[in-house]
């Protein structure tokens, strides 16, 4: 069976449990999974019983696909994603936005926590990414399917301009603080030594993470417009940089969950 057919099958298995015309997909990082609380009429699918899906291994994430009703629209979202360190590739990790595209969705929204290498983040900033570095292997590396999308995607605007725009205006209308900046993603599952955390912000990085690039790059091939933000949850930055652990930035993830979910769900009614 090849990836279309694959994805096909999936998308077939989750149109006959209800998910049907999702106008948009989402995917909920580490301690972000909250916001699935506040999708309406919900139709919730472990990722062991879907086809063709992986499991979720890691802590903070339940590994289940939902479907309902946030923002006025009808959505997809992953609670817990893939990681290339779970021991998964590339193809696996991005497996589910392809479906989500075959589903009928219009738009991707990403979230992560992330570490921050600005000097002038804090712990709970809301980062809106307008570009990536990524260290991950690039999902597209292999035979690829034409019909699915082309051999070499255009990357010059990964992160939808006119979806931040409307990101910012909705920020200041609730009077939620933003900041943007450059997402660095790298295979983990180590957290950054303060030498690797100096490296990348000479490199240009403003915060971070272990995921997302690959599910970035995978929608553009099929040219889904893509909306991502981070959650800051920890400091890269000389002087301030503390013990991590996965329980400290899941927890500092959920302190900024909400204001996060307020912009994300009426971004979405704006679809």
């Amino acid at each position: 069976m090849d990836i279309l057919e694959k994805i096909k099958e999936t998308a077939e298995f989750l149109r006959s449990k209800g998910f049907k015309s999702p106008d948009a997909g989402i995917v909920l990082g580490t301690g972000l999974g909250g916001l699935s609380t506040a999708i309406e009429n919900q139709i919730g699918i472990p990722y062991a019983d879907i086809p063709n899906f992986m499991i979720s291994t890691v802590k903070g994430h339940a590994g289940r696909l939902i479907c309902g009703d946030f923002g006025g629209k009808k959505v997809v979202a992953m609670q817990g994603r893939f990681h290339y360190y779970e021991g998964y590739g590339s193809e696996q990790v991005t497996f589910p936005i392809r479906v989500m595209k075959e589903l009928g969705i219009r738009a991707l929204f990403l979230s992560n926590a992330a570490g921050g290498t600005n000097p002038a983040f804090r712990i709970g900033d809301i980062m809106i990414i307008n570009d990536h570095i990524s260290l991950l292997p690039n999902p597209l590396i292999g035979p690829n399917d034409d019909r699915i999308g082309p051999r070499f995607p255009d990357m010059s605007k990964a992160y939808d301009r006119d979806l931040i725009a409307r990101a910012d205006a909705i920020a200041a209308r609730l009077g939620i603080e933003v900041t943007h900046g450059l997402y660095l993603s790298t295979t983990g599952p180590t957290f950054e030594t303060p030498g690797e955390y100096r490296h990348f912000r000479i490199i240009g990085a403003d915060a971070v993470g272990m995921s997302t690039t690959p599910e970035v790059i995978t929608a553009r091939h099929m040219d889904v417009p893509v909306f991502a933000v981070s959650i800051i949850t920890d400091l890269g930055v000389d002087g301030k940089i503390e013990y991590t652990t996965h329980e400290s930035v899941q927890q500092a993830a959920e302190k900024s969950e909400v204001k996060m979910t307020e912009i994300i769900k009426e971004l979405i009614a704006t679809l």
